[in-house]
């Protein structure tokens, strides 16, 4: 299966997070359910990982393995801020708010990574901060 499609994926499975999150933290304190949740991550991951035969030890001391380690941390803040702000506001405010992690990842990317910046990548860009305005702006 190509990138595309497990984009696709992705997508479909993620849509269904917040509201269901949203739900949960109505009785579930936000950080039960962060561990909860991600606890399921780590075990499905674990199983991918077993049945694709991966190797992890020797990726825990590689030369790239402080990026990992940081966007761990990064992961971290950001679900658990996810949450939270899920279990106090509305989801169709919150869900816009975190989606601008597009924006601000495809800027870090231009920026950090010296990644292609075009007409239709800033368009796009306009774009999405304009919808999210729309969205989140009660």
């Amino acid at each position: 299966m190509n990138y595309l499609l497990w984009a696709l994926v992705g997508l479909v499975a993620y849509t269904f997070v917040a509201p269901l999150m949203s739900i949960a933290t109505t009785e579930v304190p936000s950080n039960v359910a962060v561990i909860v949740s991600n606890s399921m991550l780590v075990v499905a991951a674990f199983v991918v990982v077993v049945f694709s035969n991966e190797p992890v030890a020797e990726y825990l001391t590689h030369p790239d393995a402080p990026y990992m380690y940081a966007a761990g941390i990064c992961l971290a803040v950001g679900i658990l801020a996810y949450y939270r702000a899920l279990s106090m506001g509305p989801v169709s405010v919150v869900v816009p708010i975190f989606g601008m992690f597009l924006v601000t990842s495809s800027l870090v990317g231009f920026v950090a990574l010296d990644e292609a910046i075009t007409a239709r990548k800033v368009a796009g860009i306009g774009f999405a901060v304009l919808a999210v305005y729309l969205t989140a702006v009660e």
